[in-house]
């Protein structure tokens, strides 16, 4: 098959909402950093525990920019690396339990070359619903709690939420498209003003032989604020990004390039920043 109809095959594929929603996040400014994107699983033969472990390891170097110059660098976003994984609790065939943790490290150059200056958790519970072999939906209950390194902070800045999501993919050929789309409702919240948030990701990949492959990805994030709190309206965010996937024995390397726009990139002073990112990430598929 060719990549001119595989590209059609995929295009016919999506609905035209779909499509129009899809066109949003990949050009929309976009979010807050992110773990890997949840995607579908397939359902095990039999109820079973302990069906499915994911792994992740990043580190991307933020390349500084600027919609005009002077170009003004802000030393304290130089680096930023993940570590962690998701894995099934249970897989009862129609439906699964699992769990998703991801730790965030932001890194500078203000008091050494690699100088950490953030630590972020990501936890979250959920259970799913499989509508089909290639739809799922989900209830949701995430975490998040961010905190300074080497630096004084003395109270929370954190948030919980609870809500919902729906995973999908599509095939065309050998290229397969993963669709995450999630809302939910800050029901506790530190520091932070979001009341709502609402999520979307794509993922492109398609293998060009058994080991060498592309993909591309993005995600876009949108939080709706308690405007009394801190005096400002909804924030959104986003990151694209797109690479080569190399294929081994027992796990994937990706080596990338994108854009970011990330809210509140630092905890404490409320404003996004803009950059563009280098970097590689392991995988164990």
């Amino acid at each position: 098959m060719s990549e001119g109809s595989v590209a059609s095959g995929v295009a016919q594929a999506l609905a035209p909402a779909t499509r129009a929603w899809l066109l949003t996040l990949v050009f929309a400014a976009g979010a807050a950093a992110q773990s890997q994107q949840p995607i579908i699983a397939p359902a095990a033969a039999a109820p079973e525990f302990l069906t499915r472990y994911d792994f992740h390891m990043s580190i991307a170097r933020l390349l500084p920019s600027a919609p005009a110059p002077p170009l003004v660098i802000d030393d304290r976003f130089a680096w930023d690396a993940h570590f962690g994984g998701s894995f099934d609790i249970a897989d009862l065939v129609v439906g699964r339990l699992g769990v998703i943790v991801d730790y965030q490290a932001v890194m500078g150059s203000e008091y050494r070359p690699f100088d950490p200056n953030q630590g972020n958790y990501t936890l979250e519970g959920f259970a799913s619903a499989r509508l089909d072999a290639n739809t799922e939906v989900a209830g949701i209950f995430h975490h998040v709690s961010r905190h300074l390194s080497d630096r004084p902070k003395a109270f929370a800045v954190a948030y919980n939420e609870i809500g919902g999501r729906l995973m999908r993919r599509l095939t065309a050929g050998t290229t397969t498209v993963d669709v995450d789309l999630e809302g939910g409702r800050a029901v506790q919240h530190s520091y932070v003003d979001y009341t709502w948030i609402g999520e979307g990701q794509l993922l492109i990949r398609h293998p060009i032989n058994e080991h060498i492959g592309v993909f591309a990805h993005g995600h876009g994030q949108a939080f709706a604020v308690d405007e009394a709190l801190a005096r400002r309206g909804a924030q959104a965010g986003g990151q694209v990004e797109a690479g080569v996937r190399i294929t081994g024995r027992s796990g994937v390397l990706e080596i990338f390039g994108g854009y970011e726009k990330r809210v509140d990139a630092d905890p404490l002073d409320r404003l996004s920043q803009r950059w563009g990112l280098l970097g590689f990430r392991l995988l164990s598929r």
